[in-house]
């Protein structure tokens, strides 16, 4: 498999730590998904908001009963409806880090991350020694004495994770870890974050907003779309090969959906006709659907005629939008096909672009990726 998956699919390893098929909801809105994380594997769950990527963790932490399927970790299971079975929120060995942190604010550093082994009913000194032992290896014993007022941000971030590995977890989840952070600091947090959870022995399940996120904390990736898996993988499987407009928007990349018309020659389903060299597409009978992948910095665009030696594909547009990015300027066309193109500051000066302007795209077939649509 490389990077789809359907969806009802499995998610994970041979060894389980995290086996669930969760399905939950409401009258407007079900979540239907199985997910399996193996120990000591990490899973970041992306989604636009309300695909179900809060509902997915407040079920497997006891915050919401199923309606049918179960939960298991580790061996034990926590919620099975069939069998009547439901382990409360306080009876589950989860490890939860909210967005917001939700630090106790009249207790000190260490008596937050002491808290669950005293709510498990250990005596002070002993919850107290465990908790020291926890900030001492995850370098936060300097910070033991303040109250949460007194932390900034990343050190607030650095305190629920560890009240969340004090518990001595079956498992972490972790709902936006880095959103309430600056950029500074949540590229920080993010190398740090992602050393903790490598050395969880346990599953771990990260939500997140963040494509970026996703890729440099997980080793496995699981797209939510209206409650439904739409697509599962390794980080560079998500990112080569999106399956949905999300996804593909997600990666900054353009993707197109059409069928193979001859070799090399894909007939789009928006309109007009791009031109691959990618070989996995080679031994697909005509007709076959695929999707292709082009990227916006793969793409030229142009006013007058195109030089000698062009490439493959050349269409022609009308320019909807123009916006600044970071390093870039990326420019809107609607065309057949539409797509994004990035092109530098210097460019748009030049060539003076705006809403409205007829241009001419190209790219070369080398450049466009194209696989089995699943």
């Amino acid at each position: 498999m490389t990077g789809a998956s359907p969806p009802e699919a499995t998610v994970g390893a041979s060894t389980i730590g995290l086996d669930a098929n969760i399905v939950v909801g409401r009258e407007d809105f079900e979540l239907r998904a199985q997910v399996r994380v193996g120990p000591g594997e990490v899973l970041a769950v992306l989604g636009p908001n309300g695909a179900g990527k809060t509902t997915l963790l407040r079920a497997l932490a006891g915050l919401l009963a199923l309606r049918e399927g179960h939960v298991e970790v580790g061996g034990a299971r926590w919620d099975d409806p069939a069998a009547n079975l439901f382990v409360p929120t306080t009876d589950r060995r989860v490890g939860l880090v909210f967005q917001d942190y939700r630090l106790f604010p009249h207790l000190s550093v260490l008596d937050n991350v002491a808290f669950a082994a005293r709510a498990r009913g250990a005596r002070r000194g002993v919850a107290r020694t465990g908790a020291a032992q926890v900030l001492e290896r995850l370098g936060l014993d300097s910070l033991a004495a303040r109250r949460p007022d007194q932390l900034s941000g990343g050190q607030a971030q650095r305190v629920a994770l560890a009240r969340a590995l004090a518990s001595e977890p079956a498992m972490v989840l972790l709902d936006e870890p880095l959103a309430a952070l600056d950029a500074r600091t949540r590229l920080e947090i993010r190398t740090e974050l992602r050393r903790h959870l490598s050395a969880f022995a346990g599953p771990s399940i990260v939500v997140t907003h963040d494509p970026l996120e996703a890729l440099v904390l997980a080793d496995r990736i699981l797209v939510l779309e209206e409650g439904r898996i739409a697509q599962t993988g390794t980080p560079s499987e998500v990112a080569r090969r999106p399956v949905t407009e999300y996804v593909a928007r997600l990666m900054g990349l353009n993707l197109y959906s059409g069928c193979l018309a001859g070799p090399g020659r894909i007939v789009l389903d928006g309109g007009g006709e791009l031109r691959t060299a990618t070989r996995s597409v080679e031994d697909l009978a005509e007709g076959s659907r695929v999707l292709a992948v082009l990227s916006p910095g793969a793409i030229s665009l142009h006013l007058g005629e195109l030089p000698q030696g062009s490439p493959r594909n050349v269409w022609t547009g009308t320019v909807s939008g123009v916006e600044l990015l970071t390093d870039r300027v990326r420019v809107a066309v609607t065309g057949a096909p539409d797509a994004l193109v990035d092109v530098t500051a210097a460019a748009v000066a030049e060539l003076q672009l705006s809403p409205g302007q007829e241009v001419r795209l190209s790219a070369k077939a080398t450049e466009v990726t194209a696989y089995p649509a699943p």
